[in-house]
């Protein structure tokens, strides 16, 4: 009896969280999709595949989806520990899901709707706020992170004494520099990014995990 229960209870943990996965990166692809038109910048690693796939003429989600499982290969050698369903759902998800967003918003929404600086200031601070949530709610539903932000964890581990968050910052910028030279534009918004954008995140999980799998704080 006491089994069964305790094996309910993990499925619905386990649900909560595949959940929590799927929403988080539905959101950021959706914030992405938000960022892009309002021009200030999005964070380093979205910057970069952007340019990227601007350069070859893919869909960005194709690109970023290719460059995830180039990305993957450290992860198979020395991280395996890290891979689970919210690596593969971000790696292959958000780039499609922002494709996707921004079809729909290029036959819904008027196409001058962005040339006003007003439109844009009012449009671009939910639009990070949703993609700060969607990134908190996913890393810590505990079914893996992203190839690239798994990668941090690795070096760290080689490199530990080096604190994680400077680690963490200079990996970031090295991506922000990294496209700048494929031709992402350096912004005053993924410059701030790559300095805030792993400590928000970390707080604002911290307070949504136990919300969303109901735990107990110790």
């Amino acid at each position: 009896m006491e089994k069964n229960k305790k094996k309910t209870l993990d499925m619905k943990r386990l649900a909560r969280q595949i959940t929590g996965v799927i929403a988080g990166v539905v959101m950021m692809g959706l914030a992405i999709s938000w960022l892009v038109p309002c021009g200030f910048g999005t964070d380093g690693y979205t910057a970069l595949n952007l340019a990227v796939s601007n350069k070859l003429g893919i869909m960005f989600g194709t690109w970023q989806a290719l460059f995830n499982i180039i990305l993957f290969i450290p992860i198979i050698i020395w991280g395996r520990k890290m891979i689970g369903f919210g690596m593969f759902a971000n790696m292959l998800l958000v780039g499609y899901v922002c494709d996707f967003f921004s079809w729909l918003w290029s036959i819904v929404l008027p196409q001058n709707m962005f040339e006003p600086m007003w439109v844009r200031i009012v449009i671009v601070v939910p639009a990070l706020l949703c993609f700060v949530f969607g990134a908190a709610i996913y890393m810590d539903m505990d079914l893996g992170a992203s190839p690239y932000d798994a990668l941090p964890f690795i070096i760290h581990e080689r490199f530990d004494k080096i604190p994680f968050k400077v680690l963490r910052i200079s990996y970031d910028l090295l991506f922000v520099i990294i496209g700048y030279f494929f031709g992402a534009p350096f912004s005053a918004v993924t410059l701030a990014m790559a300095f805030l954008l792993g400590p928000v995140i970390e707080f604002v999980g911290k307070k949504l995990k136990p919300l969303i799998l109901k735990e107990n704080k110790k």
